[in-house]
């Protein structure tokens, strides 16, 4: 749900909701469209992220104190632009008010806002199995923000649970809704062979508005106002884009096994090769590249093929030791040393090797960039049409001018937000020099390069947090309190002796209630979420743990380019201290913040037109079942229990609207429950194998796909772009003839003069413009050529493949884009 909140909430390419009631619409509206894209049959389940365990937390809080002091800078940056536009006489729309801004940060568990969030989401729920036909049959689990556990890791749980069930339908079809790719690992650890992910498709270089005309087009930094546009204060509209609807996507797990089946293939074993043993390996073996628990070996980047690199490692590993690395959530470290031993004999040339292609880079970004920019000046700068060409009068063209302003600005912004390429870069470990690793433990955890004992201790810690995160992934949390005490990782070859470590985790640990989670991740600047007794803490100087909550931090950029992509070096939270300082507020809580920091449990619905509505109807018409009776159920493969939930609502009761506009519910007809999972033991291991009985579904990976290898960057298997050799003879001239203007260009390259201006009235960058020519006068002069090519194409396709009944066209496997 997470990956639905927040969209809805702060979108960055439309501009955002103007109030809450208009926030959980839109939701509400998402939630709509994706049950009309899946059409789920049996089950409903929304999973609001509640309290993550302490490993999590740790990731959260570094986010949550980062988006603070974004939001801060942004806020200066916005204000200092209007003052320069305004100065300049530039037209903007009305200045949003203080209280007009939304604060992300409150989409955490135990704010007010997620309070009202679950209300809303139980109205809507009520609404839909009350008034649509299409959710007539459909079971609903809401497991809103006081229910503990990630979202997605809360649907984990129940699909574990479900599986390890007698009655369970092992074809089951699942759907999770989300973009992160930990979902991908997720899906792929349940061996379920029916799994897809449906998620928004990624569309690089989306328009965004700018935040200080609210316009699109144009970055904030080159802003250059409203222009000709009026405004008249309230009237003022925004631009939208046009097809600014989100597309979906689905990411069926079934072709992802396809093509790691082949991948993963080990002939001549000296042992049965069990796919499905090999395929947990493989998730085992991404948490190195990245997760949200460690940080990766630097070692290893993924865009450098880490995976198939350590692809290569197991398999040279399983041929040797005749095993497989994982079992069921449990590692075998002797496995896993043979791996790193082998990552870390190659570590120093992997890093020169990175160092070699940054260097290349760099130096062909530096050539393309200067050709570009004396391009452009010859050709491309505006100008204003001389005395030669309008009867001695100069015009002014608008939207040159405002090239100019804009090409100002970015050199104010850009000198001051990064480095000249000249400069030298401050990276003072220098990975791929000698020594490297002395100077990263010197610098980046403040230890002597003689200390050996603490870099084993990091190594250490970091293979007890890989087993951490594999236990969470295949067998459920095994710690709550556990947590990586470390910014950065261990290399490689730092990890020297593991195999007798105890991979054993504390029983019984309990997450932090929510509004203590709250003080743990939550910076001062968004206080205002917690209640004012607690809030106290975070800002006054006397208090026992101000130190957690620093107004400014330091982000090491840790050879990355971005701030984004750089360590957030943020104090941890001592736990010990933070509910010691907290027990004496306890007593100062109101009776709702009261129950807001009490953990909750999911909550079932179900419509009259179901086929287990009796049973649940029972429990609000027997008197002997008491408040807290729970009743074993099975409901066409859901299994667990239920008992009377404190927010059903009486038949033939009503429900008023949280929203104002939207209609309340009378004659109620749906039915709420508390629901929980079926119990299992302490010690109960749920096997990570596939189900008897399980089927496959249709295969996709066709023989000719075999060969595919990965592919960086969102082209797909197209060719590479390349200018034609029309166009590099343009640069070459234009460059060699500086003078020429835009009336002789326009002569020279007919159209593409008027293109340039019709370019510049739609608010294209220079550069936009400078790409579009060339693709037109290249689509101009090979037009008629790649038409009778497609002509002779098409026309070869439908003649051999055509279908044996109707004869029409039919589309192969090797023309079909994946």
């Amino acid at each position: 749900m997470n990956g639905i909140i927040h969209p809805c909430t702060h979108p960055e390419d439309k501009p955002a909701p103007k109030n809450e009631e208009e926030m959980m619409v839109a939701i509400f509206d998402c939630i709509d469209r994706l049950f009309g894209i899946v059409r789920p049959r049996k089950l409903l389940y929304m999973a609001i992220d509640g309290v993550a365990p302490r490993a999590k937390m740790n990731q959260q809080r570094s986010r949550r104190f980062r988006a603070a002091k974004e939001t801060i800078e942004k806020r200066l940056e916005v204000e200092r632009i209007r003052e320069e536009l305004l100065t300049r006489g530039c037209k903007l729309p009305p200045e949003k008010q203080k209280g007009e801004h939304f604060d992300s940060n409150c989409i955490t568990p135990g704010t007010p806002f997620m309070d009202r969030l679950s209300k809303c989401l139980h109205y809507y729920i009520h609404e839909r199995l009350n008034n649509n036909p299409a959710w007539k049959g459909i079971k609903v689990i809401l497991s809103d923000a006081n229910v503990p556990g990630e979202g997605e890791h809360k649907i984990m749980d129940y699909i574990r649970k479900q599986r390890a069930q007698p009655d369970h339908n092992p074809n089951t079809h699942h759907v999770l809704c989300g973009a992160d790719a930990d979902l991908i690992m997720l899906g792929l650890a349940t061996h379920e062979p029916n799994f897809t992910i449906i998620r928004e498709e990624f569309l690089p270089n989306k328009p965004r508005p700018c935040d200080v005309c609210n316009q699109f087009g144009h970055e904030m930094d080159k802003c250059v106002g409203l222009g000709a546009v009026s405004i008249t204060g309230a009237n003022y509209t925004p631009d939208i884009p046009i097809g600014a609807e989100v597309k979906y996507i689905f990411v069926r797990l079934s072709v992802l096994r396809e093509y790691l089946k082949k991948t993963l293939e080990m002939p001549n074993l000296p042992f049965k090769y069990d796919f499905e043993r090999a395929l947990d390996d493989w998730v085992f073996m991404c948490f190195f590249v990245g997760n949200d628990f460690l940080p990766h070996l630097p070692s290893l980047e993924i865009r450098e093929g880490a995976v198939d690199r350590l692809v290569e490692l197991y398999k040279k590993c399983v041929y040797k030791t005749k095993g497989y690395l994982t079992d069921s959530g449990d590692v075998n470290l002797d496995r896993v040393q043979l791996i790193m031993t082998d990552l870390g004999n190659v570590e120093d040339q992997i890093f020169k090797d990175r160092q070699r292609r940054e260097q290349q880079f760099k130096a062909r970004q530096k050539r393309e960039n200067h050709n570009h920019k004396a391009l452009e000046k010859s050709v491309f700068g505006p100008t204003a049409v001389g005395p030669d060409c309008g009867g001695g009068k100069s015009i002014t063209n608008y939207k040159q001018e405002a090239a100019a302003v804009r090409q100002g600005a970015t050199k104010r912004t850009s000198s001051e937000a990064h480095l000249d390429d000249d400069e030298e870069n401050n990276d003072e470990v220098r990975l791929w020099e000698d020594g490297f690793k002395n100077r990263y433990y010197e610098s980046k955890f403040d230890v002597c390069p003689e200390n050996l004992q603490f870099r084993y201790a990091v190594a250490l810690q970091y293979v007890r947090g890989l087993c951490w995160v594999l236990k969470y992934y295949y067998q459920g949390c095994a710690s709550w309190n556990w947590y990586f005490p470390y910014h950065y990782a261990p290399f490689a070859s730092d990890f020297v002796n593991i195999q007798g470590l105890s991979t054993a985790f504390e029983n019984g640990t309990k997450p932090f209630h929510p509004l203590e989670q709250l003080m743990g991740v939550f910076p001062a600047a968004s206080s205002s979420h917690v209640p004012q007794p607690w809030a106290q803490l975070m800002s006054d100087p006397d208090s026992t743990i101000i130190d957690f909550y620093p107004e400014d931090f330091k982000i090491d950029l840790n050879g990355k380019k971005f701030a984004w992509q750089g360590v957030a070096l943020l104090p941890f939270v001592d736990e010990k201290r933070l509910f010691k300082a907290l027990l004496p507020l306890h007593d100062d809580l109101t009776e709702e913040e009261v129950k807001r920091n009490k953990r909750g449990d999911n909550n079932l619905y179900i419509s009259k037109l179901s086929l287990h509505y009796k049973t649940v109807k029972k429990l609000y018409n027997s008197s002997h079942i008491s408040e807290n009776g729970e009743t074993a159920i099975s409901f066409d493969g859901m299994s667990g229990t239920i008992s009377k939930s404190e927010l059903n609502i009486a038949l033939e009761g009503v429900l008023q609207s949280p929203i104002p506009g939207l209609s309340d519910i009378t004659d109620n007809t749906a039915l709420t429950a508390l629901f929980k999972d079926p119990i299992y033991a302490d010690d109960y291991i749920f096997p990570a194998r596939r189900l008897p009985n399980a089927e496959d579904p249709p295969q996709v990976l066709q023989p000719e796909g075999h060969k595919n290898g990965p592919v960086i960057g969102f082209g797909g298997h197209h060719q590479r772009a390349y200018l034609p050799p029309g166009a590099h003879r343009l640069a070459s001239s234009s460059m060699r003839n500086p003078r020429m203007d835009s009336g002789q260009y326009y002569e020279n390259n007919g159209r593409n003069g008027r293109n340039y201006n019709y370019n510049q009235t739609q608010g294209y960058s220079p550069n936009q413009t400078f790409n579009r020519q060339y693709n037109q006068r290249y689509n101009d002069s090979n037009y008629i050529q790649q038409q009778q090519q497609r002509n002779n194409f098409n026309s070869t396709m439908s003649n051999t493949y055509r279908h044996p009944k109707r004869g029409n066209f039919q589309q192969h496997n090797n023309y079909r884009r994946f």
